[in-house]
């Protein structure tokens, strides 16, 4: 009997071959130069196929991510009401994320973001595609600042999880989280809306 070839059609090693060749694509190319095509070329299926288990391209980069959370989710309920709060409400909404169980997978991602050059590119690509554009597109502030003033907001982020549940260093790991919210809400403001140019307190 003659070997079939062809597409690989649905079976239950469809899903991770797809997730396999994301993977690689997000890594190699990032998230907006990898196409659901090339990722179905890939993993030698029809696009249709990864549509049909992913949805769109981002829940199939959230599912390549293995994230505990679908920022889509969360950010609106952030990015409504005064901007003058909007570092205060993202610090929160981390926070509550980060201590509840999903904060686990988390910690494995950033634990293998520092060890392992692949997972770093996906970590990358998670913060800036996933959160800070989604979060700084809405901003009235100059286009041309916005990846320093993003970069700047995941250094006070991905700082404040380091320290407090992979490092776990006293006494941020264990203090309540309106303490850390009330110490690290103002800078993350002063990032996204403050002067960068100018040091507070000190001339031009």
């Amino acid at each position: 009997m003659a070997r079939r070839t062809g597409r690989r059609p649905g079976n239950p090693d469809t899903r991770e071959a797809i997730l396999g060749a994301a993977r690689t694509a997000f890594a190699e190319r990032g998230f907006d130069a990898a196409s659901i095509r090339s990722i179905a070329q890939a993993a030698e299926v029809d696009p249709a196929l990864v549509h049909h288990y992913f949805g769109s391209k981002d829940q199939l980069f959230l599912a390549a991510m293995n994230s505990p959370v679908d920022p889509a989710e969360l950010l609106p309920a952030v990015l409504a009401g005064d901007p003058a709060g909007l570092g205060e409400r993202l610090v929160t909404t981390f926070l509550r994320v980060w201590d509840s169980p999903a904060g686990a997978a988390g910690v494995a991602l950033l634990r293998s973001g520092v060890s392992n050059e692949w997972t770093a590119r996906l970590l990358r690509e998670f913060v800036v595609t996933q959160v800070l554009r989604r979060v700084l597109v809405h901003l009235a502030v100059d286009p041309a600042e916005l990846p320093l003033r993003g970069s700047l907001v995941a250094t006070q982020m991905i700082g404040l999880a380091m320290m407090r549940y992979v490092i776990r260093l006293e006494p941020v790991a264990s203090a309540p989280p309106e303490t850390l919210v009330a110490a690290l809400a103002p800078t993350v403001q002063r990032y996204i809306f403050g002067e960068l140019t100018k040091v507070p307190g000190h001339p031009a």
